[in-house]
């Protein structure tokens, strides 16, 4: 009896000293499109509050820059490859794919250490019930399980049950994420509230959030791009810029309700998104599975029809992040080393003091002490892999260093890229074709990393390209 005594007093201090979580994940957020980053031009008071009073990570990426194999990667930290989810799920031609509910999700070990879990919002990893998010260790879920739905009047899925909610779509997940914030402030909760914004379509918003655009001339970040089409980058700036700053009003009460109900202290917020966003960077926008948007694209080949420009640059594959913690991160923290999205599995884990199961398979790493300001040896290389295989039919591998990036495609010859990020940031200039002898190096060094990182994680196309170790054959 006092044994048991004993077993039951210690799993109550451990959950009272557990931190609730809450994680928001935004769909197609560019990293640029904040205060935060120095670009005046977006109007996001409330995210520049929570990157200023955390840890803002500068170098966060996604391994896959497209919804469902990144959001895969992040509930398991595992790449898409290994889980045979390579490209957004289709609704009716992957009708019946998704994330296999054999696989351990870091929101299922937090339910088997006491936590309370809820998903509000986008799931995206499969449309049958056996995929449920509730397979995979949300007690609760509100919202979506496909890849979108409208702006406003959505039809969202409560209690098992789709029916139609009115009002604007971000507003109307708020309010349940509230909702369940103010039912489940007594034990250890993980809130993740996953916002169909900004994705487009991007209207309608509320009309204090599309005020402060309604008029503007938005600066664009090449607007001498041969071709671009101008008018098109800038009023679609605007209006993605209003979906954001709706994202920022709704994250603003999220945060208010945290500080009315005193949870804000032992409570860690993090924010990030799925991936990135362009938009007329390099003459495209959208994400990995980009569109050209010039007045007249390239030719089509084919593989990459006309008017398409399947990428992996960064700013499809960074994302913002921010992590606020009262207890223990300092306000103002900038972390620049290099986090990948399978980072946040045993991250978030640690932040609970729950070991990462051995059978998971997940490669991220913990960067708590990074956030805690511990100087610790770090990797700041990294692998991102996309096929795409609606639009477009590639396959994408890229390995980046803090110096270089090369990105091959193993299905299409001639669209291989060399970066040298330290002079070339924009990832403007292509030096695949350099006859410069240190390039030359540089791409050899790298195509034999991407090349072991796809043995490693026995990626397919490495088996079906054969084994020759040029970059730009």
């Amino acid at each position: 009896m006092a044994s048991m005594l004993a077993l039951w007093l210690a799993s109550v201090t451990i959950a009272a000293e557990q931190p609730n979580i809450v994680f928001v994940l935004t769909d197609d957020q560019a990293p640029w499109a904040l205060g935060a980053s120095g670009y005046d031009q977006a109007k996001t008071p409330n995210l520049d509050r929570l990157f200023s009073e955390g840890a803002h990570l500068t170098n966060a990426f996604v391994v896959t820059p497209v919804c469902s194999p990144s959001r895969a990667a992040l509930m398991t930290g595992r790449y898409g490859t290994e889980l045979g989810i390579t490209e957004w799920l289709h609704p009716t031609k992957d009708a019946k794919k998704g994330l296999d509910p054999e696989t351990i999700c870091w929101p299922e070990v937090l339910a088997e250490h006491g936590y309370t879990n809820a998903l509000i919002g986008k799931w995206h990893l499969g449309l049958l019930d056996k995929f449920h998010p509730t397979r995979m260790g949300f007690e609760h879920f509100f919202g979506f399980r496909a890849g979108g739905t409208r702006p406003k009047d959505p039809p969202l899925e409560k209690d098992g049950v789709v029916q139609k909610f009115e009002g604007l779509t971000t507003d109307i997940l708020t309010d349940h994420a509230i909702e369940f914030l103010k039912e489940n402030q007594k034990r250890p909760f993980l809130l993740s509230v996953h916002y169909r914004a900004p994705h487009r379509k991007w209207l309608p918003v509320a009309d204090e959030d599309w005020a402060p655009f309604e008029n503007m001339d938005p600066k664009i970040p090449n607007p001498d791009y041969p071709k671009l089409d101008v008018p098109k980058v800038k009023n679609a700036t605007r209006e993605y810029l209003a979906s954001v700053r709706g994202v920022d009003r709704n994250l603003g009460r999220l945060l208010r309700t945290l500080d009315e109900l005193e949870l804000s202290d032992n409570t860690v917020v993090i924010f990030t998104s799925d991936h990135g966003y362009n938009m007329g960077h390099n003459g495209m926008w959208m994400k990995g599975n980009g569109h050209w948007i010039l007045t007249d694209p390239p030719a089509g080949t084919t593989n990459v029809p006309k008017g398409q420009r399947p990428n992996m640059y960064d700013n499809s594959l960074r994302v913002p992040a921010a992590v606020r913690w009262p207890a223990k991160i300092k306000p103002g923290t900038v972390i620049t080393e290099t986090i990948s999205n399978l980072d946040w599995y045993p991250t978030i884990l640690a932040m609970a003091g729950v070991p990462v199961p051995k059978e998971a398979g997940a490669r991220g790493h913990n960067f708590l002490p990074l956030l805690e300001g511990e100087v610790i040896p770090w990797d700041n290389d990294f692998y991102a892999e996309y096929s795409t295989s609606h639009q477009t039919r590639t396959d994408m591998r890229a390995y980046r260093t803090p110096e270089w990036k090369l990105i091959r495609d193993f299905n299409n010859a001639g669209r291989d890229e060399l970066y040298d990020l330290k002079s070339d940031a924009a990832e403007a200039h292509n030096l695949i074709d350099s006859s410069d002898e240190k390039v030359k190096g540089v791409i050899d060094k790298l195509d034999q990393k991407i090349r072991t990182k796809m043995k490693e994680i026995n990626d397919p196309v490495l088996s079906s390209t054969g084994s020759s170790s040029s970059a730009s054959q």
